[in-house]
């Protein structure tokens, strides 16, 4: 009767009373996988096919074996009632857990009524040299004095965005479209701030019709100073909010920026007589202590710190919108006090 040859790389049936001493080609060591090649420890014989693998002929000759060789012993498993020590089921290596950073908490938005800092300023060698010169033009010019009350033909209306030029006494009387606002240039679109129609072209934002109508205004409203609207832009690092004012030659004595932690108040004398307000409610929080103004001769940055690193959408607050209910509920309120007076 034959039975199986059980030795590697053989695989045959064999009679256990025919078994000669070199019947069996076989492999006496182990198999061996390493780098995707598949071999056996007895010979050097390498593949990289599976297939190939099995067919590789036996490297030694001897009798056939039929003891099966024994099975790999199984861990045992215990019931829940049964616990083996606690050293044999430990890990060999050392377990080290390491707790994620916890959250940083939301810094809740202080009151716009805390009190105001003056930030602190430097003053760029650029804009130095140029106050200087200005200084010194100034003194080698004579001033020459114009009537104040007498308004020449063809001065143009001092309103912003408004072309129309004084033609006469009748001219007081028309009416002036023009935009209350300031412009603002920001990421290649220009709008004004009182209605909002963005355009990128600059000739279209120039020929934008008022939003606002009223009386023209033919004067300067100050003798010494013209408030007039300046150019601004901004934009932001992940620790710092830098606002962009475009103006020329500021005077650093007269210039100043109050600040807390969520207003700014920028009061900016540039080239001579022209002056420049603004009043910004901002979007997110700033540390007022690291925050600075750097004037040169171009423009002024203002560096605000801020006081959490986090991304803002915008550079100012939008105003709350009271819900329609409310509102209706309000008038309401006043009609009713209306009809009770």
């Amino acid at each position: 009767m034959s039975v199986l040859c059980y030795n590697k790389g053989c695989g045959q049936r064999f009679d256990q009373e025919n078994n000669p001493d070199d019947g069996c080609t076989y492999h006496p060591g182990v198999p061996v996988f390493h780098d995707a090649l598949k071999g056996w420890s007895c010979c050097k014989r390498r593949t990289t096919d599976f297939s190939d693998f099995l067919s590789i002929v036996g490297c030694t000759k001897g009798p056939h074996n039929k003891e099966k060789p024994p099975e790999p012993v199984k861990p045992d498993v215990t019931s829940s009632g049964e616990k083996k020590d606690t050293d044999e089921q430990k890990p060999k290596f050392n377990e080290y857990i390491i707790s994620a950073p916890k959250p940083q908490e939301a810094i809740r938005r202080p009151s716009p009524d805390e009190p105001m800092v003056r930030l602190q300023h430097k003053v760029s060698a650029s804009l130095k040299q140029a106050l200087e010169k200005l200084k010194l033009s100034e003194n080698a010019e004579e001033k020459k004095e114009e009537d104040g009350d007498e308004i020449k033909i063809g001065t143009s209306c001092k309103n912003g965005g408004c072309t129309k030029s004084f033609d006469g006494p009748a001219s007081d009387s028309d009416v002036c479209l023009y935009h209350s606002g300031f412009p603002i240039f920001h990421e290649g679109m220009k709008y004004w701030s009182c209605c909002k129609r963005k355009t990128s072209d600059f000739n279209t934002f120039l020929s934008q019709e008022g939003c606002t109508k009223g009386t023209h205004l033919w004067r300067k409203k100050d003798e010494d100073k013209k408030v007039v609207p300046c150019r601004f832009d901004w934009h932001q690092t992940g620790a710092q909010v830098i606002i962009s004012i475009y103006a020329k030659n500021a005077v650093p004595d007269l210039s100043y920026v109050d600040a807390n932690s969520t207003m700014l108040n920028i009061h900016v004398v540039f080239e001579g007589e022209k002056e420049f307000e603004q009043k910004i409610s901002l979007w997110g929080v700033i540390d007022v202590s690291k925050s600075i103004i750097n004037m040169m001769a171009a423009k002024i940055e203002i560096a605000m710190k801020k006081s959490e690193p986090m991304s803002w959408a915008r550079l100012d607050l939008p105003p709350p919108v009271i819900p329609p209910k409310e509102n209706e509920k309000k008038k309401e309120e006043a009609d009713s006090e209306e009809e009770d007076e």
